[in-house]
């Protein structure tokens, strides 16, 4: 006899989240309690309320998580101007730790003993969300149907649904991808992306037009930084969610955001996906230009070296970790300063940065002009700091040291 009496489900309304509650109430013979999350991935999420009462569910979860996710996850994450293996913005990998958080807390306000999710065994997502439950909740026991059923394809699905009348709706053609979308982002595998040399097609995309296809003016667009964070576009306050919303909007209308590549999972396979990012390919220049101006110059090259770490943390899910927590703690420090404002241009899929301006900026143009500075900089005193730091080559290319 099973000793999970109720498990807290991460639930979509999907085929494959359907049949998991049907499978484990079969199973585990336990109780179901389904949580969905709204992380601005642009469904309406009511109808998963109906399936699930339909199911005879009794504890449904729907939150509206989408500014929690902005602000406590998606920002931190572009304070340290985060990129995984030089083009990867995270999207999907991001929002996997609020919702092992999410699940996590409801276990404890409902009293379940054990949660489940959706993901694959051969996915990062299986790891981001169960290394997130055992940090939070050590003893929680995790149910991942797919490491443990033979419903290993979508014909057995659809099949293990029609003999135990779980409702399913069908919307004509099924999307060739496995997508996956939230405020920050939409993927795309699967499909002709695994031929690596197959261009990924137009009609893919849902978020942007083609850079062909964008508008032939630019766009300009003003935004203000407060400790590392946007607050306002073109001087309107906004919240971090609705900054990401707005930023998402005028970047796809620009043909910005779009991505290709061939990414290494934790797990330990090559796998091709296509990202849509349009606000947070914007956010990412922008900050860079704020901190240009803002960060001391050996605290900007520190993170730039502790950067692709933070990446794979988040990437491998550890984001409940406390080397990411300290981590965290460092690069929030460096944003005391990061103030001020940044002027875009947008066209046809590039981000161009014209202007940047803060009160609390390091450049100096007196220092900096190639004009008569007035005596603030000794140009004498470079013939001293060159020859200090070329000692220990002179020294060694008198000791006979060959480079060549």
């Amino acid at each position: 006899m099973s000793d999970v009496k109720k498990v807290v489900l991460a639930y979509s309304g999907g085929l494959d989240t359907s049949v998991i509650l049907k499978w484990l109430e079969d199973t585990y013979g336990c109780e179901v309690v389904t949580f969905t999350a709204d992380l601005g991935q642009g469904e309406e999420l009511e109808p998963a309320r109906t399936k699930a009462e339909a199911m005879g569910v009794k504890e449904i979860y729907i939150e509206d998580l989408r500014e929690e996710f902005v602000r406590d996850f998606v920002f931190p994450m572009f304070r340290a101007n985060t990129v995984y293996e030089g083009e990867y913005l995270l999207g999907t990998s991001i929002a996997r730790p609020l919702i092992a958080k999410r699940l996590i807390e409801i276990a404890n306000e409902t009293g379940a003993d054990a949660i489940s999710h959706g993901a694959t065994g051969k996915g990062n997502d299986q790891v981001r969300f169960e290394l997130g439950a055992y940090a939070l909740k050590p003893g929680v026991k995790v149910i991942a149907p797919w490491r443990e059923w033979d419903l290993l394809s979508r014909e057995k699905l659809l099949n293990y649904a029609a003999e135990h009348n779980i409702p399913i709706e069908r919307h004509g053609k099924k999307s060739p991808y496995s997508m996956d979308a939230n405020l920050l982002h939409i993927s795309y595998e699967g499909g002709v992306l695994e031929d690596t040399w197959a261009e990924h097609e137009e009609e893919m995309w849902r978020w942007s037009v083609s850079p062909e296809a964008a508008p032939d003016q630019p766009t300009y667009l003003e935004l203000t930084y407060r400790q590392g964070d946007i607050v306002a576009i073109n001087d309107q306050p906004m919240s971090p969610a609705t900054v990401l919303a707005e930023l998402n909007r005028i970047g796809g209308a620009n043909g910005i955001g779009r991505l290709d590549i061939v990414e290494n999972r934790f797990v330990g396979m090559k796998s091709r996906g296509c990202y849509e990012t349009p606000g947070g390919t914007i956010m990412l220049k922008a900050h860079r230009a704020i901190e240009s101006i803002t960060l001391d110059r050996e605290v900007a090259h520190l993170k730039d070296e502790l950067m692709p770490r933070y990446a794979e943390i988040i990437y491998n899910g550890f984001w409940w970790s406390p080397e990411r927590a300290m981590l965290q703690q460092m690069i929030d420090a460096s944003q005391a300063n990061v103030n001020g404002v940044v002027r875009l241009k947008l066209y046809k899929g590039n981000v161009i940065v014209v202007g940047r301006k803060s009160d609390d900026s390091l450049f100096d143009a007196a220092i900096a002009t190639f004009e008569d500075d007035a005596g603030a900089y000794d140009q004498a005193d470079a013939a001293g700091f060159i020859k200090l730091n070329a000692l220990r080559m002179r020294i060694a290319a008198s000791k006979g040291r060959k480079l060549l």
